[in-house]
């Protein structure tokens, strides 16, 4: 079986983008409701696409 890093993938689980946006599934759904994270439907599965997980990180704002 070959691994597939998260950065190398179309699309990550609510558990992979935690995991790889170091936030827990509180923040995660936070920002879900404030609509700052698109959420999208493979059968049952949801998953989050990379673009909008890099869109995300890259709307985050800048530390002082």
């Amino acid at each position: 079986m070959v691994t597939i890093s998260p950065e190398n993938r179309g699309a990550l689980t609510v558990d992979e983008f935690c995991g790889w946006a170091s936030i827990g599934r509180s923040k995660f759904y936070q920002e879900v409701k404030a609509g700052r994270i698109i959420l999208r439907k493979v059968g049952r599965k949801t998953v989050i696409t990379m673009s909008d997980a890099q869109s995300w990180l890259n709307s985050l704002p800048v530390a002082a």
